[in-house]
């Protein structure tokens, strides 16, 4: 695993998919030292390269900026990671079809078999419950705490009227999980219009049928696919470089 390039990869993902938008953050756990983690640098997801990975300790300081700038909600990631000693990626998301979930009294339940997820529970944390008067970014350790507390053991949580986090135990599984988010969050709506036009019940997902499709959830086949077509957008992005610098 080549972890710059697939956390590259992994922006360049979920932007393609409009599940992050210019500020959006993606952030893998070192491999070699557990209280260490990388992200990119503060700039537009479509745009990250393996060049712009920054290293983090678990207060989410920079270990060596180098002069660059680094993402203010960093602090999201830092607090998951100390709280999810099992968590080796977070996304932090702005997804369109979520958002609405989180600032109205529906809840976000499993409609199709790759969110099934979504049963083990995605709580919403509210920031004003933290503090007053904020401009609803995570902006410190306090914030991105009370953040990781909501979220608990579960595979993600909603941010009232910002977006959410989504956890997985690796970058793959992150990666799925914050697309098929966003795809259940769009069919459940869909099915509630359709219900309402025929006043007829939405069959959502039981506990047993979530807890036999989990254990299988590790989104390879989509990671697989989604990555060798990115893969090929940076290998060409590093070729047109390459011409223009010789």
């Amino acid at each position: 695993m080549n972890l710059f390039q697939d956390l590259a990869i992994a922006y360049r993902i979920l932007a393609e998919h409009g599940i992050i938008d210019a500020y959006g953050h993606v952030s893998v756990r070192s491999p070699t030292n557990p209280e260490r983690f990388w992200m990119a640098r503060s700039i537009p997801p479509e745009l990250v390269t393996e060049g712009d990975m920054m290293e983090f300790g678990m207060n989410s300081e920079p270990i060596d900026a180098q002069g660059r700038s680094p993402v203010n909600e960093r602090f999201i990631h830092g607090e998951v990671y100390k709280s999810r000693p099992e968590v080796m990626a977070v996304v932090h998301n702005h997804s369109p079809s979520v958002i609405p979930f989180s600032c109205t009294g529906a809840v976000l339940r499993p409609i199709f078999h790759m969110s099934a997820f979504i049963g083990q529970g995605v709580p919403n944390w509210e920031i004003r419950e933290a503090k007053e008067g904020t401009d609803m970014l995570v902006r410190d350790t306090y914030l991105g705490a009370a953040l990781a507390k909501t979220l608990g053991g579960h595979p993600a949580a909603l941010m009232r009227g910002h977006g959410a986090i989504v956890v997985g135990e690796s970058l793959q599984v992150a990666i799925g999980r914050s697309v098929y988010l966003e795809q259940n969050a769009r069919m459940q709506y869909q099915a509630e219009l359709l219900a309402g036009r025929t006043q007829g019940p939405i069959t959502f997902m039981d506990e047993k049928e979530v807890a036999a499709n989990v254990v299988w959830q590790d989104y390879g086949r989509f990671w697989n696919l989604v990555r060798s077509k990115m893969l090929k957008t940076l290998e060409a992005e590093k070729a047109e470089l390459l011409v223009q610098t010789t």
